[in-house]
This record gives C-alpha cells, structure tokens and sequence, in this order.
C-alpha cells in the first residue's frame, strides 16, 4: 500500500489520478476537494500495489475531533499507519509550509519508508525550487510534474524499489464483488460503510456533501471478497449549484458503470422520495441488481416500525419497484445489517444466474397460457421458444411471431412470470422479441448446371 499524503493543493489527486492511469480523483483548483482515503490498483515493473489519495494535511490548531478538518487529518494518519510506503507531496511552486515540516515530523515518527516528492515542477528551469525543501530533513527530493508526466517514471521506480518484497496487490484486496453505495445526500451512505466495515472508514459530518469521490473499500464477508464503493450525495440537477457536488454526483452515476450491486439507501423517516425512485431507475436501467436499505429505523416511532407497511407504502407509490428486496437497517446501532450480506448473496446469484432452456420455454408455455397473448389485428401472437442470450443481468430473447406488435404490459407481464419462476430477486430481466427466422432456401450443389 501506497499512500500520498501533504498539506491541501499540492497536486496529490493529479498524481494520484497519473499513477492508477485513470481520472478516480476530483481535481479542483480548490484547496481540500479530497476528504476521504480513494484507493485504486497501480502497476509498474510488474509489481502491483494499492495506491491511497488522502485529504490535505492541516496544522493541528483544534481540539474537536468532530471538525471536518480534524477528521480529514485523523484519515490521513490511519492510512499512514497502514502504509508500506508513503509519498510525501510537496507544492514545488509555493514553497515549504508549516504544515509540510509538521507532515515531515510526522511520518519520521511513524517509521515508514518514506519518498519526498516536489510537485509543478513543469521544467528544467524550475528545478531549483526543489532545494528548499532539504531544510525540512528529506534526505533525497525528487522534482515531478504530474500535469506534465515529468519525472514520474523516476517517482514510480523509487515506489517499487521501496516495496517490500511480495507479490503485490491480490484479488482479495483489489477486486470482488463491487457494491455501490447510492443515495441523497445526508441519508447515511457513509456511517453505513463505517459500520459495515468496522472502522471509520469514511468522513461523516451533519453537513450535506461531505463526500465527494467515490471511495472504493475492499471487504471481506464469509470468505467472499468484496468492494464497497461510497458515493456522493446525488440531489436533483436543478437544486445543484456547486461546481463540485455536480462532479460529485456525475462520479456517483458513473459507478453504475463497475458495479455489480447496487445498494440504494433511503431515508426510513421519508420513505422513498421521487430522487430515491430517480436513482433506483438509473441503476435498474443500467442493468445492476439493487436492493433498497431504510436506513435511520431507529429513529422510526415504535409504532411505524412495520416492515410490511412500509413497503406497502412504498409499492403504492412507486409500483414498478414494489418487489425489490428492502432491508430496514440502521448505521447508528447496526440494527438489520446481518441480513445484507445474505441478501447481496441472493441477488448476486440471480445476476449471475444460467437459465436451462428446456426450463425456460416450460415456464414461457406456462405464462402463455395462463395468459394468452392479444391479437394485435386480429392475428394471434405465438410465442416458439426462448433461449438466454445475456447475463449480468439476464437477458432472453423469444422468438415469435409479429415481435413489434406486443404490448408493453404484456412483456412485462412475461418478464415478471419468468423472473419469479427462476428466483431472479432484484434484478433486471431484459426480454428481447424477435421474428423467427426463414427457413433456408436450399442452393444448388456447386458445379451443377441448369437444366432447360
């Protein structure tokens, strides 16, 4: 594990986005846009390890460990301390601070190898700068530019030279299953990681917005691996007006994109409000298996503790989610949690799920004629067969008869036959309709002639 530590805009995120070789950090001109520890997979001279953005580095001025600041540096020492190398970031431009020499006291206390790296030094010509930050005690500087891409192969070398000895990241803390973390703000994304991880993981403040990237975690649950991906807050576009809640909230949709699971968390004392259901469609759109989390159920009047009624007041407001699976939970007692895991475990085999085809058009007969099709100008729809053509999340393609011609609601109505006939609990089954194929027009042999 390596972690990027320094005081705030030095150009941490910039390096560490060069670094993983892709944009998982926000960058901002911005003082302090990175809050929480992001953590992605690096690879150079075939070693792979965990690469660890953190907040900036402040001054130690208050004694409230609740202050956003005082949490912002209580995460960059938990990641120090798991560090097996730190990269400490200096701003070559701006010059050596208070903070960089008590950041520089610091790791000499904590004992772990240690790179000192001067960032913006764009050109030859800065090079100088680089000079004063030996008055703090780094024994070796060196001058990159992450905008650039200057000096970044030296960096990486001296990274992979001060690794120890091993194998480097494995499947176990750099992949799993992903599961995303999606909701309003302030409904309790983050105390729910902290609780499910047992630490405190992510920042959590009264403030709304407080995360702003997406932090991926790895777990492990059962023997199985997982990631948990924190989001930011998504509002409706209209109530956003801050630059960086709106790259906040893209970054929280785009890891629909790599994810598996979707876990959405509603606010219990709300219910599920029309951004919930906005949400809830984006990821069922996007194919991902969701589950819905009340979360705050303790804070639920004994007499509103009801889980069945809550989901009667769910499905009649919002129908077409009515069967997706809800969990009433709390991050504050941990109430409820026990049955996430196994219920990620159901939907995840539902995503992954193989459909025989002799059970598939069994159960397709079966629907049919339970329900028989319209007859869309007075020609009957016939159904043939069915076959599945997609997983992750299961698709099936029927063919028949006049597949342009088949109500909205009828497929549905088939999609939710099939659907509870092979358990598909919390995942979308994608039907596709075709026609069926002409049979071949037998061709002559090659070489024969025609007769007259």
């Amino acid at each position: 594990m390596v972690v990027l530590v320094g005081r705030p805009n030095v150009g941490k995120s910039t390096l560490f986005n060069r670094l993983v070789g892709a944009r998982r950090a926000i960058v901002d001109d911005a003082p302090g846009v990175t809050r929480d520890r992001l953590v992605a997979a690096a690879t150079h001279a075939g070693r792979t390890f965990l690469c660890v953005d953190t907040g900036g580095f402040l001054a130690e001025t208050s004694q409230d460990r609740g202050t956003l600041a005082a949490q912002v540096r209580a995460q960059t020492l938990a990641a120090i301390e798991q560090a097996d190398c730190v990269v400490c970031v200096f701003d070559g431009r701006s010059g050596l601070g208070p903070a960089d020499r008590e950041m520089v006291d610091v790791l000499r206390r904590s004992g772990k190898p240690t790179l000192f790296v001067a960032q913006k030094i764009d050109t030859p010509h800065h090079d100088p700068l680089v000079n004063e930050f030996y008055a703090a005690g780094a024994d070796h500087v060196i001058a990159v530019s992450a905008e650039h891409s200057r000096g970044l192969t030296t960096l990486r070398d001296a990274v992979v030279a001060a690794l120890p000895p091993g194998s480097g990241a494995t499947a176990e803390t750099a992949g799993g299953t992903r599961l995303a973390l999606v909701g309003r703000p302030n409904v309790g994304k983050s105390s729910l990681l902290n609780r499910l991880l047992g630490a405190e993981r992510a920042i959590v403040t009264p403030e709304p917005g407080t995360t702003r990237d997406a932090i991926d975690t790895p777990l492990m649950v059962g023997g199985r691996s997982y990631v948990l991906i924190d989001t930011a807050g998504i509002r409706r576009r209209a109530r956003v007006t801050d630059p960086l809640e709106r790259h906040g909230a893209v970054r929280a949709l785009g890891t629909l994109a790599r994810t598996d699971l979707v876990l959405v968390v509603l606010d219990a004392q709300e219910g599920m409000t029309d951004q919930d259901a906005h949400l809830v469609g984006r990821a069922w759109d996007a194919g991902r298996g969701t589950i819905l989390l009340a979360n705050k159920w303790d804070l639920l009047p004994r007499e509103r503790r009801d889980r069945r009624a809550f989901q009667a007041r769910l499905a009649a407001a919002h129908a077409a989610f009515a069967d997706l699976p809800l969990l009433p939970v709390s991050a504050r007692t941990g109430e409820g949690l026990s049955a996430l895991f196994p219920q990620v475990a159901q939907v995840e085999r539902a995503y992954v799920a193989t459909l025989p085809t002799p059970t598939l058009n069994r159960a397709l007969a079966a629907a049919v004629a339970a329900h028989v099709p319209p007859s869309p100008g007075g020609r009957p729809l016939r159904f043939l067969y069915a076959t599945q053509t997609g997983r992750r999340p299961p698709g099936i393609t029927i063919f028949g008869s006049a597949p342009g011609s088949i109500p909205r609601a009828y497929a549905r109505y088939l999609a939710s036959q099939l659907a509870a006939t092979f358990k598909l609990v919390g995942v979308p089954l994608r039907l596709d309709f075709r026609a069926r194929r002409p049979e071949r027009q037998r061709t002559r042999p090659r070489g024969e002639r025609r007769r007259r």
